[in-house]
Protein backbone atom coordinates (compact mmCIF):
# COMPACT_ATOMS: atom_id res chain seq x y z
CA UNK A 1 0.00 0.00 0.00
CA UNK A 2 1.04 3.86 -0.87
CA UNK A 3 0.20 7.20 0.72
CA UNK A 4 -1.80 7.69 -2.74
CA UNK A 5 -3.76 3.87 -2.74
CA UNK A 6 -6.35 5.55 -1.66
CA UNK A 7 -5.77 7.86 -4.88
CA UNK A 8 -5.55 5.07 -7.32
CA UNK A 9 -8.39 3.10 -6.37
CA UNK A 10 -10.60 6.26 -7.69
CA UNK A 11 -9.07 7.68 -10.48
CA UNK A 12 -6.95 4.48 -11.78
CA UNK A 13 -3.09 4.08 -12.32
CA UNK A 14 -3.36 5.64 -15.73
CA UNK A 15 -5.13 8.44 -13.68
CA UNK A 16 -2.29 8.58 -10.78
CA UNK A 17 0.46 8.98 -13.90
CA UNK A 18 -1.46 11.78 -15.20
CA UNK A 19 -1.23 13.82 -12.23
CA UNK A 20 2.30 12.56 -11.29
CA UNK A 21 3.17 13.85 -15.07
CA UNK A 22 1.53 16.65 -14.77
CA UNK A 23 2.84 20.61 -14.12
CA UNK A 24 0.96 23.25 -12.07
CA UNK A 25 1.74 26.65 -11.08
CA UNK A 26 -0.01 28.65 -8.40
CA UNK A 27 0.16 32.49 -7.49
CA UNK A 28 -1.14 33.51 -4.19
CA UNK A 29 -0.53 30.85 -0.95
CA UNK A 30 -2.80 32.62 1.65
CA UNK A 31 -6.27 31.59 2.66
CA UNK A 32 -7.14 30.03 -0.35
CA UNK A 33 -3.98 28.94 -2.00
CA UNK A 34 -2.59 27.73 0.68
CA UNK A 35 -5.60 24.89 0.66
CA UNK A 36 -5.44 24.32 -2.47
CA UNK A 37 -1.76 23.29 -2.87
CA UNK A 38 -2.19 21.24 0.13
CA UNK A 39 -4.97 19.03 -1.71
CA UNK A 40 -2.88 19.15 -4.79
CA UNK A 41 0.15 17.38 -3.36
CA UNK A 42 -2.36 15.21 -1.49
CA UNK A 43 -3.82 14.32 -4.97
CA UNK A 44 -0.81 13.03 -6.70
CA UNK A 45 0.02 16.17 -8.33
CA UNK A 46 4.23 15.71 -9.38
CA UNK A 47 5.32 19.04 -10.20
CA UNK A 48 3.94 22.27 -8.21
CA UNK A 49 5.65 25.87 -8.63
CA UNK A 50 4.00 28.34 -5.37
CA UNK A 51 4.62 32.08 -6.12
CA UNK A 52 3.99 34.15 -3.15
CA UNK A 53 5.81 37.40 -1.58
CA UNK A 54 4.85 37.17 1.31
CA UNK A 55 5.44 35.71 5.18
CA UNK A 56 3.25 34.55 7.73
CA UNK A 57 1.94 37.37 9.58
CA UNK A 58 0.32 36.80 13.34
CA UNK A 59 -3.35 37.91 11.21
CA UNK A 60 -3.00 35.17 8.86
CA UNK A 61 -3.52 32.42 11.42
CA UNK A 62 -7.47 31.95 11.93
CA UNK A 63 -7.85 31.00 8.02
CA UNK A 64 -3.57 30.09 6.25
CA UNK A 65 -2.39 26.70 6.59
CA UNK A 66 1.48 27.84 6.77
CA UNK A 67 0.48 29.99 9.35
CA UNK A 68 1.24 29.27 13.04
CA UNK A 69 2.91 31.32 16.39
CA UNK A 70 5.50 28.81 15.18
CA UNK A 71 6.05 29.94 11.88
CA UNK A 72 5.33 34.18 11.98
CA UNK A 73 8.24 35.50 10.00
CA UNK A 74 8.87 33.05 7.17
CA UNK A 75 8.08 32.73 4.03
CA UNK A 76 4.67 31.23 3.29
CA UNK A 77 6.45 29.49 0.14
CA UNK A 78 8.91 28.02 2.42
CA UNK A 79 6.80 26.92 5.20
CA UNK A 80 4.97 25.03 2.76
CA UNK A 81 7.70 23.85 0.66
CA UNK A 82 8.83 22.03 3.85
CA UNK A 83 5.21 20.66 4.71
CA UNK A 84 4.84 19.30 1.72
CA UNK A 85 8.18 17.23 1.47
CA UNK A 86 6.63 15.15 4.77
CA UNK A 87 3.45 14.76 2.66
CA UNK A 88 4.54 13.57 -0.81
CA UNK A 89 8.45 13.36 -1.11
CA UNK A 90 8.15 12.47 -4.67
CA UNK A 91 6.41 15.80 -5.61
CA UNK A 92 8.96 18.68 -6.78
CA UNK A 93 8.24 21.91 -4.99
CA UNK A 94 9.48 24.66 -6.15
CA UNK A 95 9.48 27.68 -3.80
CA UNK A 96 9.24 31.32 -5.25
CA UNK A 97 9.17 34.36 -2.79
CA UNK A 98 8.09 36.64 -5.64
CA UNK A 99 5.51 38.92 -6.63
CA UNK A 100 3.52 38.35 -10.08
CA UNK A 101 3.73 41.54 -11.84
CA UNK A 102 3.01 42.90 -15.50
CA UNK A 103 6.05 42.16 -17.35
CA UNK A 104 7.49 39.21 -14.73
CA UNK A 105 8.49 36.01 -16.88
CA UNK A 106 7.34 33.10 -14.97
CA UNK A 107 7.72 30.56 -18.30
CA UNK A 108 4.05 29.93 -18.23
CA UNK A 109 4.04 27.68 -21.07
CA UNK A 110 5.45 24.98 -19.10
CA UNK A 111 2.98 24.26 -16.82
CA UNK A 112 0.08 21.97 -17.91
CA UNK A 113 -2.51 24.13 -15.36
CA UNK A 114 -2.38 27.72 -13.77
CA UNK A 115 -4.11 28.58 -10.66
CA UNK A 116 -4.62 32.40 -9.53
CA UNK A 117 -5.27 32.89 -6.02
CA UNK A 118 -4.10 36.48 -5.88
CA UNK A 119 -5.15 39.56 -4.08
CA UNK A 120 -4.04 42.36 -6.04
CA UNK A 121 -6.88 43.68 -8.51
CA UNK A 122 -3.84 45.00 -10.95
CA UNK A 123 -1.48 41.68 -10.63
CA UNK A 124 -4.83 39.40 -10.82
CA UNK A 125 -6.35 41.53 -14.17
CA UNK A 126 -2.82 40.65 -15.95
CA UNK A 127 -2.63 37.28 -14.86
CA UNK A 128 -5.71 36.71 -16.86
CA UNK A 129 -4.63 38.12 -19.65
CA UNK A 130 -1.35 36.14 -19.90
CA UNK A 131 -2.51 33.15 -18.43
CA UNK A 132 -5.70 32.81 -20.86
CA UNK A 133 -3.66 32.80 -23.89
CA UNK A 134 -1.69 29.91 -22.99
CA UNK A 135 -2.72 26.47 -23.73
CA UNK A 136 -2.66 25.80 -20.23
CA UNK A 137 -5.92 24.75 -18.40
CA UNK A 138 -6.47 28.49 -16.03
CA UNK A 139 -8.66 28.53 -13.24
CA UNK A 140 -8.87 31.46 -10.66
CA UNK A 141 -10.46 32.52 -7.52
CA UNK A 142 -12.56 35.75 -6.88
CA UNK A 143 -12.80 37.26 -3.22
CA UNK A 144 -13.04 34.94 -0.06
CA UNK A 145 -13.62 37.74 2.39
CA UNK A 146 -16.83 38.71 4.19
CA UNK A 147 -18.63 35.76 3.71
CA UNK A 148 -19.70 32.75 6.00
CA UNK A 149 -22.56 30.47 4.49
CA UNK A 150 -20.31 27.47 2.92
CA UNK A 151 -23.41 26.69 0.82
CA UNK A 152 -23.29 30.09 -1.25
CA UNK A 153 -19.62 28.95 -2.98
CA UNK A 154 -20.28 28.72 -6.29
CA UNK A 155 -18.14 27.94 -9.51
CA UNK A 156 -18.74 29.62 -13.03
CA UNK A 157 -17.29 31.14 -16.25
CA UNK A 158 -15.33 34.40 -15.92
CA UNK A 159 -17.84 36.55 -17.08
CA UNK A 160 -21.06 34.71 -15.61
CA UNK A 161 -19.64 35.40 -12.28
CA UNK A 162 -22.38 37.90 -10.10
CA UNK A 163 -22.80 39.18 -6.85
CA UNK A 164 -18.81 39.25 -6.19
CA UNK A 165 -17.21 42.86 -5.96
CA UNK A 166 -13.88 41.42 -6.95
CA UNK A 167 -15.06 39.96 -10.24
CA UNK A 168 -16.96 43.11 -11.25
CA UNK A 169 -14.03 45.11 -10.19
CA UNK A 170 -12.25 42.85 -12.53
CA UNK A 171 -14.59 42.93 -15.83
CA UNK A 172 -15.00 46.33 -15.75
CA UNK A 173 -11.38 46.86 -15.65
CA UNK A 174 -10.52 44.92 -18.71
CA UNK A 175 -13.13 46.22 -20.66
CA UNK A 176 -12.40 49.82 -19.50
CA UNK A 177 -8.59 49.19 -20.79
CA UNK A 178 -10.06 46.77 -24.08
CA UNK A 179 -8.36 44.30 -23.24
CA UNK A 180 -10.47 40.80 -22.63
CA UNK A 181 -9.22 37.06 -21.74
CA UNK A 182 -7.91 35.01 -24.54
CA UNK A 183 -10.42 32.45 -24.13
CA UNK A 184 -13.17 31.29 -20.72
CA UNK A 185 -11.85 29.75 -17.82
CA UNK A 186 -13.79 29.07 -14.56
CA UNK A 187 -13.81 31.13 -11.50
CA UNK A 188 -14.60 30.01 -7.64
CA UNK A 189 -16.47 33.00 -6.04
CA UNK A 190 -19.37 33.20 -3.80
CA UNK A 191 -22.15 36.17 -3.98
CA UNK A 192 -22.21 36.85 -0.13
CA UNK A 193 -21.15 39.98 0.90
CA UNK A 194 -21.33 40.68 4.50
CA UNK A 195 -20.90 44.01 6.46
CA UNK A 196 -17.41 43.71 9.22
CA UNK A 197 -18.59 44.08 13.05
CA UNK A 198 -15.58 44.48 14.65
CA UNK A 199 -12.76 47.15 14.52
CA UNK A 200 -10.70 47.96 11.21
CA UNK A 201 -7.20 46.70 10.95
CA UNK A 202 -4.17 47.53 9.26
CA UNK A 203 -4.42 46.17 5.64
CA UNK A 204 -0.46 45.92 4.80
CA UNK A 205 1.73 46.64 1.66
CA UNK A 206 0.11 47.35 -1.19
CA UNK A 207 -3.68 46.48 0.25
CA UNK A 208 -6.42 49.13 0.29
CA UNK A 209 -8.65 47.34 2.97
CA UNK A 210 -8.25 44.09 5.60
CA UNK A 211 -11.86 42.04 5.49
CA UNK A 212 -13.42 39.64 7.53
CA UNK A 213 -12.51 36.13 6.93
CA UNK A 214 -12.97 32.73 8.19
CA UNK A 215 -11.07 29.50 7.48
CA UNK A 216 -13.89 27.35 6.20
CA UNK A 217 -14.75 29.69 3.16
CA UNK A 218 -11.00 30.25 2.12
CA UNK A 219 -10.81 26.19 2.44
CA UNK A 220 -13.72 25.42 0.34
CA UNK A 221 -12.49 28.31 -1.87
CA UNK A 222 -9.20 26.42 -2.09
CA UNK A 223 -10.41 23.00 -2.32
CA UNK A 224 -12.50 23.70 -4.54
CA UNK A 225 -9.84 25.30 -7.07
CA UNK A 226 -7.91 22.03 -6.90
CA UNK A 227 -10.79 20.25 -7.63
CA UNK A 228 -11.22 21.66 -10.88
CA UNK A 229 -7.24 21.11 -11.83
CA UNK A 230 -7.48 17.91 -10.70
CA UNK A 231 -10.53 17.00 -12.88
CA UNK A 232 -8.66 18.47 -15.90
CA UNK A 233 -5.66 17.08 -15.45
CA UNK A 234 -7.72 13.92 -15.54
CA UNK A 235 -9.88 14.82 -18.58
CA UNK A 236 -6.96 16.23 -20.81
CA UNK A 237 -4.24 14.29 -21.86
CA UNK A 238 -1.21 16.05 -20.70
Amino acid sequence: MSTLSRTERLIGTEGLERLADARVILFGVGGVGSWCAESLVRSGVGHLTLVDPDCVDITNINRQLPATLETVGRPKVEVLQERFATINPACEVTALQERYTLGADFHLSRYDVIIDAIDSLTDKANLILEASATEAGFFSAMGAACKMDPQKVRVAEFFEVRGCPLGAALRKRLRKNGTLPAKPFLCVYDEEVLTNRGPELDPGPGKAVANGTLAHITGIFGFTLAGLAVRHMLDKSL
